[in-house]
């Protein structure tokens, strides 16, 4: 049984992680619109580019455009399918049961899940530079994009990736001891 400010904890992040899936699939449906209008309208903006900053403008990388919008989609999901497994486990705690295999398997899940966000996340920045480089040669005095992408990995995600996959191990051996109690009970 859960106190009150448990209660309110539990709550909290039940909330938040709906939030965050509410935000991860507007970007992700943000996305697959976009996408497609960058293609339909490449040559008017193209043609608005030129009439603003003269023929030598380089023409939209639609294709690099569209790559990055893949990448970014990619990580959308990825996030979003993070805090549908951390929302479950809020749940098997709001009912009192978070020692199951189940939470073990959503932990280890998870653990990939964010991972594979920093593989993302490299691959992304990768993505991202043939548009800041050619968003940058507009020398637009509206437009300040930094073409350094050069951070890699990220020293604290990779440490919760390490949690994640130790407290996947210590739900694992919980629900083991929980079976084995309830066994002799």
């Amino acid at each position: 049984m859960t106190d009150k400010p448990n209660d309110i904890l539990l709550l909290a992040g039940k909330v938040l992680t709906i939030l965050m899936q509410g935000f991860m699939a507007f970007a992700a449906l943000t996305l697959v619109i976009t996408g497609p209008l960058v293609v339909v309208m490449s040559d008017t903006i193209n043609a608005e580019m030129v009439a603003e900053y003269g023929s030598t403008v380089a023409p939209m990388p639609v294709s690099a455009i569209l790559g990055l919008f893949a990448c970014a989609l990619v990580a959308v999901a990825l996030v979003f399918f993070f805090f549908g497994k951390l929302r479950a486990i809020i749940s098997t705690v709001a009912e009192g049961e978070p020692f199951l295999p189940d939470n073990a398997d959503r932990l280890n899940a998870m653990a990939w899940l964010l991972a594979a966000l920093q593989v993302a996340k490299v691959v992304l920045g990768a993505a991202a530079v043939p548009v800041a480089t050619w968003a940058s040669a507009l020398k637009s005095e509206d437009l300040h994009i930094s073409t350094d992408f050069s951070s890699g990995f990220d020293l604290t995600s990779i440490l919760m990736v390490v949690v994640l996959f130790i407290l996947a191990r210590v739900f694992r051996h919980g629900a083991a001891m929980r079976e084995d109690l309830e066994g002799t009970v």
